[in-house]
């Protein structure tokens, strides 16, 4: 009679232990996966100190930001990788220390040069730490309608972190300093690495899973080249030698990255999963929505602070909308996903965006803040909408033994996007001037949105 008495009771204790366990493991990935996408926003609003500290144009300021979304986007594939043949957990712990240190290396930087190298170790750290996020969450969360829930709210940390990036850094950079901004990172790894170790469990190994060198060295190769040849036709010119070449070494590497990845042994990336509908379209909706919005937040960051001749706190809370939007989209879009079907909800999300775009196309240095704050809310919304959608259907579209692949696929499509598009916005931005810099980005922005539309209509409208 005891026992069957306390059966229930002891069953009730594992159940409610092992929901800590996966909220707090939730806990650690969002911990990670949100201080990588701090990183990539919150140096916009440091540019303006750090040029002033440290020296440099806009094109020196481009690469501060894109020498770590490169090395962020290039590693991720082998990063995903490396996380599915010696396990999700200890990569990601890997990462974060990496991570951390190089934030502090950045923090200590003495020159511009200095700043730019240890922005490209945190992007190596970070590749690791968004490849084996997504992963730990896929092994952590196995029910369909939890991981959703779990990858909502990882979402939503991550997103708030992005749009949150330009708000934190301009009041740590008000009260402490540039070098703050790097620094806050060292305890924020700290925490997440002993949450990882103390709760995450050893995710499966699969041994079959080999390195694909030259697809990684290719992939580096094309990407740093269109990086620079973009970055460098902003202040010299398309015609330039340096543009020329860049562009045609990334053509090559890009279709020699396309040749390795049909006829490799181990491809990093099996380019036949891009034909699948529930891969290959939330891959391209990753690229795509990134471009737009990582490089406007770069070019607005500009406007207001060259133009509007916004401090780096106001410019900082000038995003604090946008920030609200994107934690309130992601904490319900699957809940609309459910009621609506992903399709919808992806239409919806892209509507939104396109619509804060042409919203905000004329605007100039004499335009108030309060004309702005429903469009950069918009588009804050729609972004939110469209981030957890595209990830669950994606996560729901692979075997849970290629979760690491999926999940370094996604974030180096999106990362991919971000350096495109704070090189593209960046250059109009600096060839131009930033108003007029920023009306070329918007436009852009509206046509690569509404093909987000066209290629979310290729995703079946399932609840």
């Amino acid at each position: 009679m005891a026992t069957a008495g306390t059966a229930p009771s002891d069953t009730t204790s594992r159940a409610r232990a092992d929901r800590a366990r996966r909220g707090l493991v939730l806990a650690a990935t969002s911990l990670g996966f949100a201080v990588i996408q701090l990183d990539v926003s919150v140096v916009n609003v440091a540019i303006k100190p750090i040029g002033a500290a440290l020296g440099g144009d806009v094109t020196a300021l481009q690469w501060v930001v894109d020498a770590y979304t490169i090395a962020f986007a290039a590693l991720i594939l082998t990063a995903g990788t490396l996380g599915d043949r010696y396990g999700a957990r200890r990569l990601f712990v890997a990462g974060f220390a990496l991570f951390s240190l190089a934030s502090a290396g950045c923090g200590l930087a003495a020159n511009m040069t200095g700043l730019i190298i240890a922005r490209a170790a945190q992007g190596v750290g970070a590749a690791m730490l968004a490849a084996c996020s997504l992963s730990l969450l896929n092994h952590t969360y196995p029910e369909p309608g939890r991981r959703a829930r779990a990858v909502g709210l990882w979402a939503a940390g991550a997103s708030v972190a992005l749009v949150a990036g330009p708000l934190v850094g301009g009041v740590l950079i008000a009260t402490l300093g540039w070098r703050s901004i790097f620094f806050v990172n060292v305890p924020i790894g700290v925490t997440g690495v002993w949450l990882t170790l103390r709760y995450a469990a050893a995710s499966p190994c699969s041994r079959d899973r080999g390195l694909d060198l030259w697809g990684q060295i290719s992939a580096v190769v094309a990407l740093t080249a269109v990086a620079v040849a973009t970055i460098e036709a902003g202040s010299h010119g398309a015609g330039d030698p340096i543009v020329l070449v860049g562009f045609a070494v990334a053509v090559i590497a890009g279709a020699a990255f396309a040749v390795v990845e049909v006829h490799g042994v181990r491809p990093m990336l099996p380019l036949r999963l891009l034909g699948s509908a529930r891969f290959g379209v939330p891959v391209a909706i990753g690229l795509l929505v990134n471009v737009a919005f990582y490089g406007l937040i770069f070019v607005l960051s500009l406007f207001f602070e060259k133009e509007q001749h916004a401090s780096t706190l106001w410019t900082g809370l000038a995003f604090a909308p946008m920030m609200a939007s994107i934690m309130a989209a992601n904490l319900t879009a699957n809940r609309f996903a459910r009621a609506l079907g992903a399709r919808r909800v992806i239409l919806i999300g892209a509507a939104l965006l396109a619509g804060g775009c042409l919203a905000m196309l004329g605007s100039t240095a004499g335009t108030s803040y309060a004309a702005l704050m429903l469009p950069l809310s918009a588009e804050g919304f729609g972004l939110g909408l469209i981030v957890p959608v595209m990830t669950s259907v994606l996560l729901s579209g692979v075997d849970r033994s290629r979760s690491g692949l999926a999940s370094g696929a996604l974030n180096a499509a999106r990362q991919t996007g971000s350096v495109l598009g704070v090189a593209l916005f960046g250059s109009l931005a600096a060839g131009t001037g930033p108003v007029n810099g920023l009306h070329l980005a918007l436009l852009i922005s509206t046509v690569l949105i509404t093909a987000v539309a066209a290629l979310g209509t290729r995703i079946l409208g399932r609840r």
